[in-house]
């Protein structure tokens, strides 16, 4: 059985992968390859994260590189907690 991931998992696995790559940051091609996600998508996802303010986009040279704020640091720390409690209960997010 195919499992999917909901948004909320997207978008945690996304900051995850942003937070792990320090203060250097991170490309899209390795933002696209480590959160497996096609270029459509993560451009849907990063205009929502940068929109939030739980990511900041820098532009050099023409290219982007993506940097979690501490906002983003905080909203993905909730997340794994609330995650921790829903899985006591059993449940599923």
């Amino acid at each position: 059985m195919v499992t999917y991931r909901t948004s909320m998992q997207i978008v945690k696995d996304l900051l995850t992968v942003t937070e792990e790559s320090g203060a250097s940051g991170i490309n899209v091609t390795a933002l696209l390859t480590k959160a497996n996600l096609s270029h459509s998508r993560l451009s849907k996802f990063v205009e929502n994260l940068t929109g939030a303010g739980l990511i900041n986009k820098i532009e050099f040279d023409g290219k982007n590189t993506f940097v979690i704020t501490p906002k983003g640091k905080q909203y993905l720390e909730s997340y794994e907690k609330f995650q921790s409690l829903a899985d006591s209960f059993g449940l599923e997010l």
